[in-house]
């Protein structure tokens, strides 16, 4: 049996447990990464897309998705953690719509609607919850939809450790919080997130690295795939 320590399960149950602090620290921009870079890269990103409609998976408390919105963009937004969804669900008001909706149960039945773009902004960092996101994704899109995450870079993020997929202990260094014991997360390489595409039969258009202009070394991995049209299987 998988460690429960190292388990999508406990990912959950961390952010939880850290919900009211994450809250604190987005609101304090107190991660200087996102405010310098990934913050603009991911908006950048989905705007160039000119996306009618947006899934924002793993959304938060909202500010991806409240951002999209003030550009005209319309919304949905779901997260496993039900304290956030109260969150983002308050900061919108009535303007948008937020669901508490853990990746495992995600499926195109969950939806009246499909979607120009789904977006996961840092936000699949489990194993087997990953993996049923993008098996489930071609049922959720539109024709022509396409799927957009920004995660850790694999090269930065690997650290002094082998250079081969597997699950990592978690870490809030470097985030000035009263936080409880971080969520673990599952490491992939970058050959294994364009596995992850093609396996789908999602065509891979873009993978951008943005630098940290401090460091000179890329602070994220953006990858962009679309819907392949051969396998729409929607209504004409």
């Amino acid at each position: 049996m998988k460690d429960y320590e190292f388990s999508d399960n406990k990912i959950l149950q961390s952010w939880n447990n850290n919900a009211s602090e994450w809250i604190k620290v987005i609101d304090k921009a107190a991660i200087p990464s996102r405010e310098l870079i990934t913050n603009n890269a991911i908006i950048e990103a989905v705007l160039a897309h000119n996306p009618t409609n947006v899934l924002d998976v793993g959304c938060g408390e909202g500010w991806l998705a409240r951002t999209l919105a003030a550009k005209g963009i319309e919304v949905y937004g779901i997260d496993g953690v039900t304290e956030l969804i109260a969150e983002a669900q308050r900061r919108a008001g009535n303007h948008q719509q937020f669901q508490t909706l853990c990746y495992e149960d995600l499926c195109a039945e969950t939806f009246s609607q499909r979607f120009d773009l789904v977006v996961c902004n840092f936000s699949l960092i489990g194993e087997a919850a990953t993996e049923k996101l993008f098996r489930e994704v071609s049922a959720i899109l539109n024709p022509g939809g396409c799927l957009l995450i920004q995660t850790l870079h694999p090269l930065i993020s690997c650290g002094d450790q082998d250079y081969e997929d597997g699950w990592r202990p978690g870490s809030w260094k470097g985030i000035d919080g009263d936080f409880q014991e971080a969520a673990p997360w599952y490491f992939r390489t970058l050959a294994s997130w364009i596995k992850l595409f093609t396996q789908n039969e999602l065509i891979l258009d873009s993978l951008k690295e943005p630098l940290n202009p401090t460091t000179g070394k890329p602070a994220s991995l953006l990858l962009s795939g679309r819907l392949n049209p051969s396998l729409d299987t929607g209504p004409d």
